[in-house]
């Protein structure tokens, strides 16, 4: 086989695009290349404007983690000010964070890396009576009548036989990657469109505490939302929670753990026991660090006291879960963004690393928009830096998160994964791959709805004691700030450790930098020529057909980024290979 480049053009986020360039020799990837061609600009956007009003704007950076960057950007500012919030609070932002991991997990695994493992066209050889009694092999699911999966049956039939595959049109069908057996497909696919319907009702729990969703409304010194014990009178309680609403936040939260429970779970272990080579030790693996900023605060905690949130902040080096180093988001000589293979300007040269507080956001482009072709490993061929901590290429995300449970005892984290791999007779060691950090994903779902029911409980403990306080407003009013303030706003988003950092000076924002999950793992090479963590991740894979470079897809999705509507994949003169609109 001779060598080439393969390209994938865009593998994105829902507002930004990724490309990956991969260069193989006899089919194996030997190199990669990662780049971010959309530039967002945010930060510049934010620059002379009220503190209090940074957060509207921000979370407006994603619309899939819809409520993320307020949340990081809140933080920032409570931070730089040093507001702590009531307890009531805390817990109405864990709830809502905690919902959207929910959200955001079911929806990536089943909706955007589902498809990677599962062939839909093959779900139409399914023997209906077969795949239920499969499914109640594995769980106690109440949809899984071998009716039931003949009528999702008759509904993709339908699809292909109309010429018209929708939502499912345009995927590598047939490709001999794909593994499971027909019957597994059929189930996978139905539970497909059943968490379509899922998740629109989980979203309801953040229009209760937040008024909406997407990008429900929140506040600098607490919850956007009163708490009243006396309005369930008609016409009553539309600017409060009230104990109708409470009640159905219990439903949902019901609702959220049955299906990951019954549904997620036991898909993710029948998925996985067919693809147990990509558990291996090295395939899809990044670069062994992983990183925590931490997040989930106990109530009577705080957000500036990194022992009292859940998961713990911490770094992990070189897979070595023995010991945890110490992270600090202040400290200028831990966490450093770099600029030599980015299409940005620093004013110090482009080999300087600048801490957050001191980020620039220069575009290096005053006309077009540079080309895309050819990327040049020794140049600059993206819009990301590469953000590092004390020189390291950091892996965050949902791995990262499991596996600092794991280092530090958590006890419901360290049962779960060693009841996950004893199922498939793994070790803890096959975590860092490809498919681990998808394993990784569903346990920390299952690991956060159970710590869902504890926060409720608690909030419903404090408002049958009299405690309805949601907000802290003594130092809200400028009057009250200092002429110069910086803090760091950092949260676990579902993708891993989002920082926001702001410094203030006469009451309006002068600096404001976000580092995002997805600028850790999609960074270029930095100042020592260290590629990022999916450039990493890439080297090893063989490709069976360059032009369907599905292996390509399964580890880069296994990080979740957003699917593109079309995938380009060129040679490396350019000629397009093949088309596919990936649903």
């Amino acid at each position: 086989m001779s060598n080439q480049t393969v390209v994938v053009d865009p593998v994105t986020r829902i507002e930004g695009h990724l490309r990956i360039e991969a260069e193989t020799e006899n089919g194996k990837i030997t190199k990669a290349l990662s780049s971010g061609t959309a530039v967002r600009g945010l930060e510049i956007i934010l620059k002379d404007r009220d503190p209090r009003d940074a957060w509207v704007f921000a979370q407006r950076i994603c619309g899939v983690c819809t409520l993320v960057h307020a949340m990081a950007s809140v933080r920032s500012v409570e931070d730089a000010l040093r507001i702590e919030i009531p307890p009531n609070a805390q817990l109405i932002r864990n709830l809502m964070i905690g919902a959207q991991y929910a959200i955001d997990h079911v929806m990536h695994f089943y909706h955007l890396h589902a498809l990677d493992w599962v062939d839909v066209v093959s779900s139409l050889d399914a023997d209906p009576a077969a795949t239920s009694q499969l499914m109640q092999s594995i769980s106690d699911w109440p949809l899984s009548s071998p009716g039931y999966f003949r009528d999702v049956q008759r509904k993709i039939r339908d699809f292909v036989e109309s010429g018209q595959l929708g939502i499912f049109a345009k995927g590598y069908w047939g490709h001999p990657a794909y593994k499971l057996p027909p019957e597994a497909n059929l189930m996978a696919v139905a539970h497909y469109l059943e968490a379509l319907e899922w998740q629109r009702e989980m979203a309801k729990l953040h229009a209760i505490f937040g008024g909406k969703n997407p990008h429900p409304n929140f506040l600098v010194g607490g919850a956007p939302v009163a708490i009243s014990v006396h309005a369930d009178a008609p016409g009553a309680g539309q600017t409060s929670v009230n104990t109708t609403g409470l009640q159905k936040v219990a439903n949902i939260i019901e609702q959220m753990k049955a299906f990951i429970t019954q549904v997620y779970i036991p898909d993710t272990l029948a998925i996985a026991s067919f693809y147990k080579d990509w558990f291996n030790v090295g395939h899809g693996e990044g670069t062994g660090n992983f990183m925590c900023f931490g997040d989930f605060p106990t109530s009577r905690g705080s957000m500036f006291d990194p022992s009292s949130l859940t998961i713990p902040r911490g770094i992990i080096l070189n897979r070595d879960l023995s010991r945890i180093h110490e992270l600090d988001l202040h400290d200028p000589s831990q966490v450093q963004e770099f600029i030599p293979h980015s299409w940005y300007e620093y004013e110090g040269g482009k080999n300087v690393g600048l801490h957050p507080y001191d980020g620039e956001t220069k575009l290096a482009y005053d006309g077009p928009a540079p080309g895309y072709e050819n990327l040049d490993p020794g140049s600059t061929y993206t819009w990301l830096k590469a953000p590092r901590w004390k020189g390291h290429v950091m892996e965050v995300g949902p791995l990262a998160r499991v596996l600092m449970l794991y280092a530090s005892g958590h006890e419901p984290t360290v049962d779960l994964a060693n009841y996950a791999l004893g199922q498939l007779d793994l070790p803890i060691e096959a975590m860092f791959s490809t498919m681990g950090r998808i394993a990784a994903r569903t346990l920390e779902t299952k690991i956060i709805v159970d710590m869902m029911d504890d926060w409720f409980t608690e909030l419903n403990t404090n408002i049958n004691a009299g405690d309805t306080r949601t907000q802290n407003s003594e130092m809200w009013s400028p009057g009250s700030w200092p002429r110069e303030a910086r803090g760091a706003g950092y949260m676990e988003a579902p993708r891993g450790g989002l920082g926001h950092w702001i410094v203030i000076k006469n009451r309006k924002i002068d600096n404001y930098q976000c580092v995002v999950p997805t600028t850790w793992l999609a960074s270029p090479r930095d100042h020592e020529g260290k590629p990022g963590v999916y450039e990493n991740a890439l080297v090893g894979h063989d490709l069976h057909d360059p032009a369907q470079p599905l292996e390509i897809l399964r580890t880069i999705h296994s990080f979740d980024p957003c699917l593109a509507c079309a995938v380009h994949v060129a040679d490396k003169d350019g000629n397009e290979l093949i088309k596919v609109n990936v649903s």
